[in-house]
C-alpha cells in the first residue's frame, strides 16, 4: 500500500465545517520549503481529493499552512487588522508509506492538530 495525506478543518467555535480555507503543502528539506500544492477546504471541511495522492508521496518533513484569518474574517468571527491567528503552520513528519491524516481544530483565538485516522 503506498502512503498519502488527507486533512480537514473544523470550527470549534461554530461546531461545523470549515468552508473555503486555503491550503498550501510544502515538501521541506533543510531550510528549504518546496511548494506541492494548494487547495481550499470545501462544505464539509476537506480538500475534494488527498492533499498528497499515492502518486505524489514520499516519506519526509511537510508543512501545512492554513490561511485561518480569511476564513475568519469571511464568517464574521474577527474584524481586527492584526488577528491572533491568521497562517496557521504545521510541520511534521511521515516516515511510513501509509495514510496519515493531519486535521486542523480552529477558532478565533486557539487551535490544535493530530495524527488523525
Amino acid at each position: 500500500m503506498a502512503g498519502w495525506l488527507s486533512t480537514h478543518v473544523l470550527d470549534t467555535a461554530k461546531g461545523c465545517p470549515a468552508e473555503g480555507i486555503k491550503i498550501l503543502l510544502y515538501r521541506v528539506t533543510g531550510n528549504s520549503h518546496t511548494k506541492i500544492v494548494e487547495a481550499v477546504t470545501n462544505a464539509d471541511g476537506r480538500t475534494d481529493t488527498p492533499i498528497l495522492p499515492e502518486e505524489k508521496f514520499k516519506t519526509g518533513t511537510y508543512e501545512l499552512i492554513f490561511f485561518a484569518g480569511d476564513y475568519l474574517r469571511a464568517t464574521g468571527q474577527v474584524d481586527e487588522e492584526i488577528l491572533f491567528l491568521d497562517q496557521v503552520p504545521i510541520r511534521f513528519g511521515m516516515n511510513d508509506e501509509t495514510h496519515y491524516h493531519v486535521p486542523l481544530l480552529l477558532s478565533p483565538y486557539g487551535c490544535s492538530t493530530y495524527r488523525g485516522s
